[in-house]
């Protein structure tokens, strides 16, 4: 049987929500001045490490909007949801609530891979400061 939910239960999702896209925007600013930085550095000094960690945020860039996305689209699921509540349609304001929480479990999903990736590019980096040494 799947519990009763009133409108205040897709509310409580809210402040998660917008938390985490805060949270998802400010990796993004970050990693978008990395990528000018390390692009013009490379247009100075060509360098294949410098090329494989601008290629590796890049694909922290596509995922980041990817988790943003579904963050998003979770937000605005629950505010469907929230609709279907007051409107009375309990059974659909069920759905709605459901889909939305899946779309928040693909958004944090993207945001585990993103730092798994993170870490592999910290990885690179640590590795060439110990070949220095």
């Amino acid at each position: 049987m799947i519990p009763e939910i009133t409108l205040t239960t897709p509310a409580l999702l809210f402040p998660a929500i917008t938390l985490l896209l805060v949270a998802y925007t400010n990796r993004f600013n970050v990693i978008t001045t990395r990528i000018r930085s390390m692009s013009a550095a490379y247009k100075s000094v060509p360098d294949d490490l410098l090329l494989e960690q601008i290629q590796s945020l890049r694909s922290r860039v596509y995922i980041i909007r990817n988790m943003q996305a579904y963050g998003i689209g979770g937000l605005f699921v629950c505010i469907l949801c929230m609709f279907a509540l007051f409107g009375g349609e309990l059974f659909l304001g069920k759905v709605l609530f459901g889909i939305s929480l899946l779309m928040m479990l693909g958004s944090l999903g993207y945001s585990l891979y993103e730092v798994l990736i993170s870490v592999n590019a910290l990885n690179m980096e640590l590795n060439e400061l110990e070949k220095k040494n």
